[in-house]
């Protein structure tokens, strides 16, 4: 059959939760445009039962991802920029199209993006050694203080950065041991629900990461208030749709990170890295206290 004949193959967008690619429980789509208003893609448009799905999948994930060693998270993160390496093409397309940027200046951010992913996988095993230690306390013990994940946390993905900021806020909260469950771009949603993809080939546990994808604020709602999650990270949100989130959450005590202005190409640091990390401190006794210890 000759070029001219042919129809294309049209890709359908689906979830990704718990491992798997549903479509919408709801059995919504919407429609995606691209910056010149041109049809790309229809998308599920998430509904309140998808979330408490991805709850459900994250949680159940939690044990088994907090619980790995910080090398082998290192090694899958990096296993995420391998995937995404090969798939380069794919997402400079989708990137380009999404946020209306030249194949050149998209193809920057994916680099960038994939330079990220790297980045977070060799802080890993480091983290625990700059925010936990040995301090010194007034008694015959040792002291020590360690860092633990926060739990399940729920990310509004930015609205304008589509990719290389959605990397930004994701691969920080998974590379110390929390799941996600990620809200994405409202506007731009393709490229984070191809990352689904790119996460369910890369040995990530099924459920560590859940990608959602319709209105925001109909999905953060809900996330907000949910019993289970630990913590939101509101980057995405505008300034009204933050405050009613932050309102929400406080119904059970959840960390909260509020949105601020942030420039995704500039050095990331370690600030997102330590927002979603508890600290245990292990008091012991030393000499002739004996061996027992204890932890708050």
């Amino acid at each position: 059959m000759s070029d001219a004949m042919r129809l294309s193959v049209f890709k359908t967008y689906k979830l990704y939760v718990g491992g798997k690619f549903p479509r919408s429980e709801s059995g919504r789509v919407y429609e995606v445009t691209d910056s010149k208003g041109k049809w790309l893609a229809n998308a599920p448009l998430s509904s309140r039962k998808d979330a408490r799905d991805a709850v459900v999948a994250a949680r159940k994930a939690f044990g088994g991802w907090s619980g790995a060693t910080a090398y082998n998270r290192g090694q899958i993160l990096y296993r995420i920029a391998e995937m995404l390496e090969g798939r380069k093409d794919q997402f400079v397309r989708e990137v380009a199209q999404a946020e209306g940027l030249s194949k050149s200046k998209a193809a920057e951010v994916v680099e960038t993006a994939i330079d990220r992913w790297v980045w977070y996988a060799g802080w890993t095993d480091k983290i625990a050694q700059v925010v936990g230690g040995a301090n010194p306390v007034a008694g015959p013990y040792f002291n020590l203080s360690s860092p633990e994940p926060t739990g399940v946390v729920t990310i509004v993905a930015p609205q304008e950065s589509s990719f290389l900021g959605l990397v930004s806020v994701v691969a920080p909260v998974i590379a110390t041991g929390n799941t996600a469950v990620v809200i994405a771009s409202e506007k731009a949603p393709l490229p984070a629900l191809s990352l689904g993809e790119v996460l369910a080939t890369s040995d990530l546990p099924g459920g560590v990461v859940n990608v959602l994808s319709g209105r925001t604020a109909e999905i953060a709602a809900p996330l907000a208030a949910h019993q289970d999650v630990n913590g939101i990270d509101l980057t995405g949100a505008d300034e009204v749709l933050a405050k009613e989130l932050e309102v929400a959450a406080a119904d059970n005590l959840k960390r909260v990170l509020r949105p601020q202005a942030v420039d995704f190409s500039a050095d990331p640091g370690t600030h997102r890295l330590t927002s979603f990390l508890e600290t245990k401190t292990v008091w012991h006794p030393t000499g002739s206290l004996g061996a027992s210890g204890s932890a708050y």
